[in-house]
């Protein structure tokens, strides 16, 4: 079993490690299209891109949804430190196992009402209320799909926390296992 809890792990951070790294860039992409706007919202010949506020906020949510099992990985998400700081390697990935099952059951929910929304989204051609009126259906798969790789983050996660607890050695740097 803790050969197959190994692999899942290497395979599931190895792919969430490129997603974010890839999901890093989408900062450019969104400023690019905020200059867009900025642009020929100045230029006096150039009417206003209907397009690229809403744009803008689907890049945002691609940015975050995608590159939240990268920040899960990275160990860089916030916690309260004030009494977790003080605890033991085996203490600590207690309380983290603990933990991971809220966020697991939280993303099952999400999930759920994800793939509801998604299905009918495609379902009856779901638009948007704006000018632009873009489909939605590309922004709520991205959504499921951003999900789907925090709930498996979130499983690697609960399974290094347990091999922690069996051995009491700390993490070990999440960028040189999955690179």
């Amino acid at each position: 079993m803790r050969d197959f809890m190994a692999a899942y792990v290497r395979l599931v951070e190895r792919f969430n490690y490129r997603i974010g790294r890839f999901t890093m860039y989408l900062i450019f992409v969104m400023i690019g299209v905020l200059l867009w706007s900025s642009f020929t919202k100045t230029v006096p010949f150039m009417r206003p891109s209907l397009w690229t506020l809403e744009m803008a906020q689907f890049l945002m949510v691609a940015y975050y949804i995608l590159g939240g099992p990268y920040s899960i990985q990275l160990d860089t998400n916030v916690r309260m430190d004030l009494v977790y700081g003080q605890f033991s390697y085996r203490r600590k990935a207690f309380v983290d196992s603990f933990t991971v099952v809220f966020l697991m059951v939280f993303l099952g929910f999400l999930l759920y009402g994800g793939i509801n929304s998604l299905t009918y989204a495609i379902q009856f051609g779901e638009r948007s209320s704006s000018a632009w009126r873009p489909y939605m259906w590309p922004v709520k798969t991205v959504m499921v799909t951003g999900i789907v790789l925090m709930l498996l983050q979130a499983v690697a996660e609960l399974f290094k926390d347990i091999e922690r607890m069996r051995t009491g050695a700390p993490q070990t740097e999440p960028s040189e296992e999955a690179a």
